[in-house]
C-alpha cells in the first residue's frame, strides 16, 4: 500500500480546512432534517403496497436495525472525527485500498440516488397538487438538483441553517398529519381492522418475505444519520456533540414514523396509498378535517427538498474527504478559496444526481438507497469491533458489543434476497459498482504515472 493510501490510517489531525460552523443544536436538528423527509412523505404508499393495512410494523423494525447502526456510527465518529466516514472505518478496520473505495463509492452513490428520489417525489403527486400537471416531471426534478447545487456551493453555514428552516417545516408537516390522526380516532374515525391485515395471503415464506420487504423499502425513512458523520470536520467538539444528536434525532424519527404509519392506514386504504407518490396528502384528504391540501402539500414540497439538499451536501463532501486520501483524483478536494466549499465534488455529486433522476422513479430509487446502505451498514457494524483494538487517546462514546453484532446481522438479511427486491434495483447497484470499479482503475493509473502509487 502507498504513502498516500496509507493516509486513511493515520490519526485525525486536529485542525480542518473546512470551516468549524455546527453547533450541538444546529447538529441535532441537521440530523433530525437528514433522517426526515423523502422516505416517510414519498414512500409510505410503497411501503404499503408491500406489506399491507400493517404499515406500522416495517417502520417499527426499521427504527430498531436504525438503533442498532447508529451505535456503531457515534463510536467511531467520536474515535474518528474526520469527513470521510464508513470509507475512513472501512480503511483502518481492514486496511483493502481497493474495498475502501467500493465502500465509500456505495455510501456516494446511496446519497445521489436518496436526492434524485427526492427530487423525483418533488416532481410527483404533491406538486401536480400546485401546478395541476402543467410542468414535465423530469424537467422539474433536474432543475431542482440544479438550484440546490448552487446553494451548496454557496456555503456549509447557508446549507445547514436552510436545513434547520425545512426540518421546522416538514416536522409541522408531520405533526399535522398526528393532529388528523388524533381527531380521527377522538371521533370514532379510521379502521382500526386495517392496522392488522397483511397484504401477503397465508403465512410463511410469503409473508415472512412480504415483511422484510416492506422493511427494507421503509429503512430507506430512517437513512440519514450516516450522513451527517460526514460533517464531523465542520462540527465543534464532534466527540462530543454527536452521540446526543444521532440518539436524538433517530429516536424522534422513529417515534413519528411509527405514529405517522398507524394513522396513514387507519384512514385510507393501503392499495390508494400505494398508488400515490404523495401518500399523506391522501391522508389529510381523507382525515375529516378541512386543511388546504394545497398547503400540505406545499410542506412535503419543503420536506423533500431538505432530504435532496442534505444528501446533495454530504455527497459532495464524501467526495471531499475520499479526495483528500487519495482515494479519488486529489482534484476533487478542490475547494472554492471565499467560500471555502468543495466546489468539484459538488458539480460532480450534481451531475451523477441528475443521470439518475433521469432514469429512476421513486420506489426504484429509494430501495436502491436502501439496498447500499444496508451493504455498508453490515460492513462498519463489523468494522467497529475489529477497531476496538486500535486505541485512541481521547474520550468518545462506547456502544455495547452485542449492537454492532446484531446490527451486522440485520444489514445483512434486509440486503438479502429475503428481501423481496425488485431486478431493477440490483441492476442499478450493479451498474453504480461497475462505475467505481472503473474510476478506481483510472485514479490508480493516474497515481502511477505520478509515481505516487
Amino acid at each position: 500500500m502507498s504513502t498516500a493510501e496509507t493516509a486513511a490510517a493515520t490519526p485525525p489531525a486536529e485542525g480542518s480546512p473546512l470551516k468549524r460552523a455546527i453547533g450541538p443544536k444546529l447538529l441535532i436538528l441537521f440530523v433530525i432534517g437528514d433522517i426526515l423527509g423523502t422516505g416517510i412523505y414519498a414512500t409510505t404508499g410503497k411501503v404499503a403496497g408491500k406489506v399491507g393495512g400493517a404499515l406500522w410494523l416495517p417502520f417499527a423494525i426499521g427504527f430498531v436495525v436504525a438503533i442498532l447502526t447508529a451505535a456503531s456510527y457515534v463510536e467511531l465518529v467520536g474515535k474518528y472525527p474526520k469527513a470521510a466516514g464508513a470509507a475512513l472505518y472501512t480503511q483502518k478496520a481492514f486496511q483493502l485500498p481497493f474495498f475502501t473505495f467500493i465502500v465509500a463509492f456505495m455510501v456516494m452513490c446511496s446519497g445521489l440516488s436518496s436526492a434524485s428520489a427526492a427530487a423525483r417525489a418533488f416532481s410527483g403527486d404533491y406538486m401536480a397538487e400546485l401546478t395541476n400537471n402543467a410542468l414535465p416531471p423530469t424537467l422539474i426534478a433536474i432543475t431542482f438538483i440544479v438550484l440546490l447545487a448552487a446553494l451548496n456551493l454557496r456555503g456549509v453555514s447557508e446549507s445547514v441553517k436552510t436545513n434547520v428552516v425545512l426540518t421546522l417545516v416538514e416536522l409541522t408537516g408531520l405533526l399535522i398529519i398526528l393532529g388528523i390522526g388524533a381527531y380521527a380516532i377522538l371521533t370514532g374515525g379510521g379502521e382500526p381492522s386495517r392496522l392488522g391485515e397483511f397484504q401477503a395471503e397465508g403465512t410463511g415464506y410469503a409473508l415472512l418475505t412480504s415483511v422484510l420487504g416492506a422493511t427494507a423499502l421503509g429503512f430507506f425513512a430512517f437513512v440519514g444519520f450516516e450522513d451527517s458523520v460526514n460533517m464531523a470536520e465542520e462540527t465543534k467538539d464532534p466527540a462530543r456533540n454527536f452521540p446526543r444528536a444521532i440518539f436524538l434525532g433517530v429516536a424522534v424519527t422513529g417515534t413519528i414514523y411509527v405514529l405517522v404509519a398507524l394513522i396513514s392506514s387507519l384512514l385510507v386504504d393501503y392499495r390508494v396509498l400505494e398508488g400515490s407518490s404523495g401518500p399523506l396528502l391522501e391522508v389529510v384528504k381523507a382525515g375529516g378535517v378541512e386543511f388546504p391540501p394545497k398547503l400540505f402539500a406545499l410542506i412535503a414540497l419543503f420536506a423533500v427538498s431538505n432530504s435532496a439538499l442534505i444528501n446533495i451536501m454530504m455527497a459532495s463532501r464524501l467526495c471531499y474527504g475520499m479526495a483528500n486520501e487519495r482515494i479519488l483524483p486529489r482534484g476533487m478536494a478542490r475547494i472554492l478559496p471565499r467560500r471555502r466549499t468543495p466546489v468539484v465534488g459538488i458539480v460532480f455529486v450534481s451531475l451523477l444526481a441528475i443521470g439518475l433522476v433521469s432514469t429512476g422513479e421513486i420506489e426504484g430509487l429509494g430501495d436502491t438507497t436502501a439496498f447500499l446502505l444496508l451493504c455498508v451498514f453490515a460492513v462498519v457494524n463489523v468494522a467497529v469491533l475489529v477497531l476496538r483494538r486500535d486505541r485512541v487517546e481521547h474520550k468518545h462514546f462506547r456502544t455495547p458489543t452485542a449492537l454492532p453484532v446484531l446490527g451486522a446481522l440485520t444489514a445483512i438479511i434486509l440486503a438479502s434476497p429475503l428481501a423481496d427486491r425488485a431486478a431493477d434495483v440490483y441492476i442499478r447497484a450493479g451498474v453504480l459498482l461497475a462505475i467505481g470499479i472503473a474510476l478506481w482503475v483510472v485514479n490508480k493509473l493516474v497515481l502511477r504515472a505520478r509515481g505516487e502509487d
